[in-house]
């Protein structure tokens, strides 16, 4: 493992030169990924994400060493992360090898780290903005203005203005006063016609607040001809975290029909906008009926682009936090049996914010313990002998705020006695964590990142 500079000074990059010694590992050209996609199979992946975990445990385990919660300056043991930017390049690969046809467009809003922006650019990604805010960030990585997608339905007309002088002509409407206001802004933009879906299955539900029905979309459409908009394409989202696949097949099919009234109305549309709403766990599944659909009702020349976020980013930031604080309580399931509450130094109204807004169940895993169960393994893997349960000690984890629904975890056994000082760690934290973060009771929402990288097609692209 060595060390390089990264973008954030106060932060930390590490690379592991360990895996996959690709005869690329020195290009700069965001063609890499394309041109090796096909040596990388399903079971390299698989291999590649369990070094990666290894990796990652290493480097969490070097940082709390580090750090003597007893003689340390406040905010040093505060909460952090590890972030392998080698997961999102690997999560690309996997993205070339069953959605080849479809661009993706990162949804800035689900993580808008600096260097996973950076990466993004570096492998040919677009941008999916929603602010003022994000088309800075998009445009500070240095790509070109078509490479971001204004995907607001409802904009500010301030900053409509502001995308116009950026170039941004890229942007969806679903309603008729959002023509007239960028008529008035900016009247050469390039339009997508955003269309409800049923997203009903999906964790984070969007149709309930965007999208026109199909009764009203040639209306739409004959209005912006009116008004001699320019109408290139059409858009949906099957909702954060879908859950059915068939939700995309009814998408595709709608936004076929919609192709074909705007046709009739005078518009040649050539761009198909698919959302988001892509898992890790069920990306083959749905990549394979939508790349059915799209073959089955759209051309080869159209263009299809897609606003993928927590696919690419969930599993690539892992939180390190500390135990602040234990009470030891009766287990309310069983008197006979003690359990504890944890309080650690971050909370719901931190990094946990994926609790409330995203529907998240984050699992806690003992980074550092007091002593381990029987049967289990210690920090160096070796088997440990113990007057503990060897089924486990029960928990309740809560965040360090005065307001009582910062809970993290109602219950959790855990194979160790964590104590104060203590370390827990939580893997799938990359997707709607940091971004919605507060501030509440004066704790901080700016916690370190330990950047590293388990592929040598991820290090080759950031200069690591």
């Amino acid at each position: 493992m060595v060390m390089a500079p990264s973008v954030l000074a106060s932060d930390e990059v590490y690379v592991s030169n360990n895996h996959y010694n690709n005869d690329h590992s020195s290009s700069k050209d965001s063609k890499l990924v394309s041109n090796t996609t096909l040596n990388h199979g399903v079971n390299d992946l698989y291999k590649a994400k369990l070094a990666s975990k290894d990796l990652v445990f290493e480097v969490l385990k070097k940082r709390v060493a580090s750090i003597n919660v007893d003689r340390c300056e406040p905010g040093e043991e505060d909460a952090f992360y590890v972030a392998d930017m080698g997961e999102i390049y690997r999560q690309h690969l996997r993205w070339k090898m069953n959605l080849g046809r479809v661009k993706p467009f990162y949804a800035v809003k689900c993580n808008p780290d600096p260097e996973i922006l950076r990466l993004m650019a570096k492998l040919g990604n677009g941008f999916d903005c929603a602010s003022k805010a994000e088309i800075d960030l998009a445009l500070q990585t240095g790509v070109d203005p078509s490479r971001i997608i204004y995907a607001q339905p409802c904009k500010t007309k301030s900053y409509i203005r502001y995308a116009a002088q950026k170039g941004v002509k890229q942007m969806t409407f679903d309603n008729a006063d959002e023509l007239y206001k960028i008529k008035a802004d900016f009247p050469d933009a390039e339009l997508y016609l955003r269309i409800l879906t049923d997203d009903s299955t999906s964790l984070c539900r969007l149709s309930m607040k965007f999208g026109a029905s199909l009764d009203v979309a040639r209306s739409l459409l004959e209005l912006a001809r009116q008004l001699e908009l320019n109408v290139v394409g059409v858009s949906f989202h099957v909702g954060s975290g879908a859950e059915d696949p068939k939700a995309f097949l009814k998408a595709v099919q709608d936004a076929r029909w919609v192709f074909d009234q705007a046709a009739e109305v005078g518009y040649e549309l050539h761009t198909l906008d698919v959302g988001g709403g892509f898992c890790d766990e069920t990306f083959e599944k749905f990549a394979a009926i939508l790349s059915q659909a799209l073959d089955t009702y759209f051309p080869a020349q159209v263009r299809i682009i897609a606003e993928p976020g927590r696919y690419y980013v969930a599993g690539a930031f892992t939180l390190a936090a500390n135990v602040i604080a234990r009470r030891d309580v009766r287990d309310p399931k069983d008197p006979s049996r003690d359990a504890y509450m944890l309080y650690l130094n971050d909370g719901v109204y931190g990094n946990f914010s994926n609790i409330i807004f995203d529907h998240q169940h984050p699992v806690a895993q003992i980074l550092t313990c007091v002593e381990t169960c029987p049967g289990s393994s210690d920090s160096d893997g070796s088997s440990s002998t113990s007057s503990l349960s060897s089924s486990g000690i029960d928990y309740s984890i809560w965040g360090p705020t005065c307001d009582g629904i910062d809970v993290i975890t109602e219950r959790v056994t855990l194979p160790g006695l964590v104590d104060v000082g203590d370390w827990l760690y939580f893997e799938n934290m990359g997707a709607y964590t940091r971004c919605s973060a507060t501030r509440f009771n004066g704790f901080t929402d700016n916690h370190d990142v330990i950047y590293i990288s388990s592929e040598t097609g991820a290090s080759a692209l950031l200069d690591y």
